[in-house]
């Protein structure tokens, strides 16, 4: 491990005195590491030019392999200390709904089980558990995930919504009137408002308005009263609770079976920690199925 550890520094630096320094060694400590390494992987890591060094070809690829490997054994020790007795559990969810939904959450799930250390991170991109530190992940789309397990969180159907102040100035009452009012539009899915209207028999081509490329971009901008925004229940159910969103039309299913899942490896399904939240998501969904919020048509009439 010393020796990686000399090697990834030197590599980073591009100088084995500059790694010294990193590590309170010496400079000829580190050279004689590397040297070391060197004789044990029987190839050179380094071209050594009068007072500088470059790393070879295969130095460039042994050390993005070695940083990655030493970042991992940092985060497993990490969260060993942090949670010692009961695990941690590494999860991966969309920006938006880490956001909006989960975070919101993980207090509840931290309340019933505190020996486990929950660690959030963000991805906008696929994920690959080959690679990365997950233990699960939130993804949303239609499951075709090799390798994995899943369990349905919650199929996504998306509601207008706009602030109160809002919806008084406009008086919605039929689905057209939406058409004159400001529509917010996410970037990734262009066609949603003309299929909500299409939905509700109104003839909408080429709706215009503002585009967003996150939902929480335009869950900020309608709570500010600047537009409408077509976003999903699951996310603004808090929201519509509280009263700093009402919900102004119908809503709309996805196509397919499109939804968000909980999606984890194979190997990692009787993970602990893994299995607690698992069924405390389980618990979440029977809680929501017994007290849905009430219909768009009972609220107008509220």
């Amino acid at each position: 491990m010393s020796l990686l550890c000399a090697f990834e520094a030197a590599a980073r630096h591009q100088n084995f005195t500059a790694a010294a320094l990193e590590l309170h060694l010496t400079q000829s400590v580190i050279s004689r590491q590397i040297r070391l390494l060197e004789e044990q992987l029987g190839a050179p890591l380094f071209v050594r030019e009068k007072q500088t060094v470059r790393l070879t070809v295969a130095g460039e690829a042994y050390a993005r392999e070695i940083r990655e490997a030493l970042r991992k054994i940092a985060t497993a020790t990490l969260g060993l200390r942090a949670a010692p007795g009961g695990g941690t559990l590494n999860l991966a969810a969309p920006p938006t709904f880490g956001g909006m939904w989960l975070g919101s959450r993980l207090g509840d799930f931290i309340k019933k089980y505190p020996e486990i250390t929950v660690n959030l991170f963000t991805r906008t991109s696929s994920f690959d558990f080959s690679t990365e530190i997950f233990d699960a992940a939130v993804c949303f789309g239609i499951p075709d995930w090799p390798g994995t397990e899943r369990q349905l969180i919650a199929r996504e159907r998306t509601i207008p919504v706009c602030a109160p102040s809002l919806a008084s100035s406009y008086d919605f009452s039929e689905a057209s009137d939406l058409l004159n009012a400001p529509l917010l539009h996410l970037v990734s899915r262009p066609n949603a408002w003309e299929r909500w209207f299409n939905g509700q028999g109104v003839d909408a081509l080429n709706v215009h308005g503002m585009l967003c490329d996150q939902y929480f971009i335009i869950f900020q901008i309608a709570l500010t009263g600047t537009g409408i925004g077509l976003l999903p229940e699951i996310m603004v159910h808090d929201a519509l609770e509280s009263g700093s969103l009402v919900q102004i039309g119908d809503a709309l299913d996805t196509q397919d079976d499109e939804a968000y899942y909980l999606v984890w490896p194979c190997h990692r399904t009787h993970y602990g920690p893994l299995a607690h939240f698992r069924a405390w998501l389980t618990e979440w969904e029977e809680s929501v199925s017994n007290t849905p919020l009430p219909s768009f048509r009972n609220r107008r009439r509220t």
